[in-house]
């Protein structure tokens, strides 16, 4: 943890924590915040953050994008997450689901799956009836 919390760093802080279930990227969060935090400064925290173990940094749904999670809380590093490739939400998996899921990929494969930095792409609800 940095020695002092920063202006900046806290309305980068506060600004994750509005937005738990959601993928940004960086440049998302340095518009959403222009008016308040300075690019560099929204850049320099996040990568702080993620050193930290407070964000998870993914690869976008194409592939070409950075995308952060803020992961502040425990409920998040013990969740599969579920993220639409359409509007970016991104939701906690089922409980039971998520640990069905995990405990056949360990039996059937032999692989143990990191539920905190496991993201699975497809479409939301929403986004399918539109």
């Amino acid at each position: 943890m940095p020695k002092y919390i920063t202006k900046q760093r806290k309305i980068l802080t506060d600004y994750l924590m509005q937005h738990v279930d959601e993928n940004l990227s960086a440049g998302q969060i340095a518009d959403a915040l222009s008016d308040t935090v300075s690019k560099s400064a929204v850049y320099r925290n996040l990568a702080d953050m993620e050193a930290e173990g407070k964000l998870h940094r993914v690869m976008g749904g194409g592939g070409r994008e950075v995308i952060y999670r803020y992961s502040g809380s425990h409920a998040c590093s013990e969740s599969l997450h579920l993220s639409c490739k359409k509007c970016g939400k991104t939701v906690h998996m089922q409980k039971q689901l998520a640990d069905s899921l995990v405990q056949s990929v360990a039996q059937n494969d032999d692989f143990a799956i990191d539920k905190g930095e496991t993201v699975i792409y497809g479409v939301c609800a929403a986004c399918q009836h539109k």
